[in-house]
């Protein structure tokens, strides 16, 4: 998991080096494919966050530098607190919660080292397909970073990802093609619970196949569609159902969903892009910069100029 632009000690079994595959042409943020470890089995890895920091010198977190990749990160806090920047903003995970960093969310380390517990890192193609739809509303690029599992089932879930570390160094000890069915049959059975662990799952089938359908309109829309109620039309409902199913699936409105995707979309442009704020506002559909000003300053205390020039990612 450490690039070839940093350093690393040279250990037998060190975690995956992400490899810059691709670069968008307005950003600054590399988006990184996974390479595990030679003689680690397809995409899936599993170790410890206090083996990964153990084994690297000064990558990811010093200095610390934003990223992409094409895979899943899966940490469960087991000891102390783990800080982690997800789409720019700073989230704590304490023991019993887990973080769940998408593929393709631009994300930050912090220093980890008061952190333990276990570290899967999985290709989406890992998981079968049948299991890859009914886990669809929680690989959703939307889907909340942290989740907090109901207690009766936090010393299953602990138990279940120490047996696929224990398994995925187990390496040899089976026929590869069971090793490798054993390391996916513990991840989808970790990866059910903890998704539908009681309380986390939001929706009813209805609700939740309207918001889904709201999601993907809103992502592919965003720029230049801004009413509910032109998302309502176009998705052949009535705006209190859309807005109904909003506020279950997120604990938000409907033109908050909008509103925080245009907002994600100026902070990645703002920080990682050489777009004046004046390109970034027409992009996202403002009549103005002072209107894109005005939405970016209440939403961040911020004006896109001060969040530009801000250390912090």
């Amino acid at each position: 998991m450490v690039s070839s632009r940093h350093r690393a000690r040279p250990e037998q079994g060190s975690s995956s080096s992400p490899r810059p595959i691709a670069r968008a042409e307005s950003a600054s943020v590399p988006l990184h494919g996974f390479q595990p470890p030679v003689g680690t089995p397809h995409g899936l890895e599993v170790t410890t966050v206090e083996d990964f920091c153990a084994h690297h010198d000064d990558w990811p977190w010093n200095p610390p530098r934003p990223g992409r990749a094409t895979f899943h990160y899966l940490i469960l806090v087991t000891e102390g607190v783990l800080r982690h920047d997800v789409d720019h903003v700073t989230r704590t995970v304490v023991p019993g919660q887990w973080l769940w960093v998408r593929a393709g969310h631009v994300q930050r380390w912090h220093d980890p080292s008061t952190a333990r517990g276990p570290f899967i890192l999985f290709e989406p193609e890992v998981i079968r397909p049948d299991t890859a739809r009914v886990l669809a509303p929680f690989t959703a690029h939307d889907a909340p970073a942290v989740l907090t599992p109901h207690p009766d089932d936090v010393p299953w879930l602990e138990q279940t990802a120490y047996q696929l570390l224990d398994e995925h160094r187990a390496l040899g000890r089976r026929p590869l093609a069971a090793h490798h069915a054993l390391r996916c049959s513990l991840l989808e059975a970790l990866l059910l619970r903890l998704a539908h662990s009681p309380g986390a799952a939001p929706l009813g089938p209805d609700r939740h196949h309207t918001y889904e359908r709201f999601r993907d309109a809103v992502e592919l829309n965003f720029r230049e569609v801004h009413r509910v109620e032109d998302y309502a039309t176009m998705l052949g409902c009535s705006v209190r159902t859309l807005s109904r199913a909003a506020q279950m699936a997120t604990g938000r409105g409907a033109r908050e969903v909008i509103n925080e995707r245009r907002l994600l979309e100026a902070r990645r442009l703002l920080r990682h892009s050489r777009w004046s704020v004046h390109a970034v506002a027409a992009h996202l559909g403002f009549t103005d910069t002072a209107n894109f000003g005005r939405f970016f300053r209440q939403r961040t205390g911020l004006t896109p100029a001060a969040y530009r020039t801000r250390n912090d990612p």
